[in-house]
């Protein structure tokens, strides 16, 4: 395999290390990186935990460059019991085989816990942030010889969800001890329950040192500036008048909303219902019921936000790629698409279909971030519309990378549509960028 010279130099400095993270930015190549790093480890048992989205692409990239190496996809059950047959009876066999199989479905396939003497890799290792969650506490009791995480946004900004990836890498501290040393905690009362939570002014501390340790335990951290000269990048506001009914709802945390104010844009009764279905009561009974109703009146129920999106359809005829949430807003977008006649790819929970991406000029494909933020290659396009905002700062950072990264010759656009005044100009966006920042902290050597 011919890889780039800093993709070389990454292997070259991680040789001596049996435990490695390739934090590399988004677009740097950490599958090519992570697949020699796993080949170089040369143990004949190799499991690799990615997304869902992407399992089809890893056997792929084995099948392909690695022909020599048997590849099992563990999401099906009988693949898995030649996998683990093979694991016990590899005295016999010998060779080199590789398990893939997904976050989601790893702590049900409790077989994988009496894997031993095998190298583990995880593909978007940020992905085990929570010690307390199933797949978290699956991965934590497995009991690999060899460790490869590859991430380019490793917290997300948040540097108190480390420890998981940290403890793989081999450095024995326990998570109350990381907490006391690298992370700053206040108590604050609501609802009269005391909360722990990070120190927003001040959130961390002896972020050099922590910085050391991780390079010092196999962690190599590359942005792309650093090797490859990318692009400009050019990221434009459009403020959009807040709704009297967002305004109401701020207040009030209840209103009613009439989805047949929106049948301009949307004419699927299917998804609409009919008559008085249209109607639906937005109730923010809870801090989280409300935030996100609070979102939903800053998409698909502001018509004003429709309209901007609509207008910049009508803008350009080039190759677009649409970041949204909610299923509203997917059919309010394709609907919008469909009357101006412009092809649609989709990316979402429901599936993935690119053929109008790679095929027409003029298409929009929509993408829903949390099925397609992470990992595809859209550099054919160099344009973003950002529709509404994600609070997850790891999946705007990596939505960014979809159109900058290499093989990119054109300078990069990005519109970002915003309710004035509302919890998407105000709160979300600011929180992004803040978080961008300490991630790019990490980076910094």
């Amino acid at each position: 395999m011919n890889l780039y010279p800093f993709q070389q130099k990454a292997l070259d400095d991680t040789t001596p290390f049996n435990r490695v993270a390739y934090y590399f930015d988004m677009g740097l190549g950490k599958t090519f990186v992570g697949g020699e790093k796993i080949c170089q480890l040369d143990e004949g048992i190799n499991l690799l935990v990615c997304q869902k989205s992407k399992i089809d692409d890893w056997i792929a990239h084995f099948e392909t460059h690695y022909p020599l190496c048997g590849v099992f996809n563990l999401t099906d059950k009988k693949q898995l019991a030649e996998y683990m047959d093979y694991f016990e009876r590899y005295s016999e066999f010998g060779g080199y085989v590789i398990g893939v199989i997904n976050y989601d479905l790893v702590f049900r396939r409790k077989q994988l816990l009496t894997l031993d003497n095998f190298t583990l890799c995880l593909d978007e290792s940020s992905l085990i942030q929570n010690p307390k969650a199933q797949r978290t506490k699956a991965i934590l009791k497995m009991n690999p010889q060899n460790v490869v995480l590859l991430s380019g946004t490793p917290t997300g900004g948040k540097y108190e969800n480390l420890w998981s990836q940290l403890h793989l890498l081999g450095w024995k501290i326990s998570l109350k001890a990381f907490e006391q040393n690298y992370v700053n905690w206040k108590k604050i009362e609501v609802g009269g329950f005391v909360h722990k939570v990070v120190d927003k002014e001040n959130p961390y501390k002896n972020v050099e040192r922590l910085k050391a340790k991780m390079r010092a335990h196999g962690a190599v951290f590359m942005k792309t500036e650093e090797v490859h000269e990318l692009p400009p990048q050019t990221f434009i506001e459009i403020k959009i008048k807040t709704t009297k009914e967002y305004l109401k709802f701020q207040k009030t945390s209840i209103i009613t909303m009439n989805k047949a104010n929106l049948c301009e844009f949307v004419l699927d009764s299917d998804f609409w219902g009919t008559n008085e279905s249209y109607k639906v009561d937005l109730v923010g009974d809870s801090t989280l019921s409300k935030r996100i109703y609070s979102r939903m009146l800053c998409g698909h129920y502001n018509k004003d936000k429709l309209n901007a999106f609509r207008d910049l359809l009508e803008s350009t005829a080039d190759r677009l790629l649409v970041f949204y949430n909610f299923d509203e807003e997917l059919h309010a977008l394709r609907k919008i698409c469909a009357d101006l006649n412009r092809p649609v790819s989709e990316i979402n929970g429901h599936g993935k279909d690119l053929t109008a991406y790679h095929t027409k000029a003029d298409s929009v494909t929509l993408i829903q971030y949390k099925a397609g933020a992470r990992g595809e290659n859209l550099q054919k396009a160099n344009k973003i519309i950002y529709f509404t905002l994600t609070d997850e700062a790891e999946l705007f950072m990596q939505s960014l990378k979809r159109t900058h990264r290499i093989e990119q010759e054109e300078p990069c656009f990005y519109w970002i549509l915003l309710c004035e005044n509302s919890i998407e100009d105000k709160e979300i966006l600011p929180t992004l960028g803040v978080r961008e920042r300490y991630t790019n902290e990490l980076f910094e050597k």
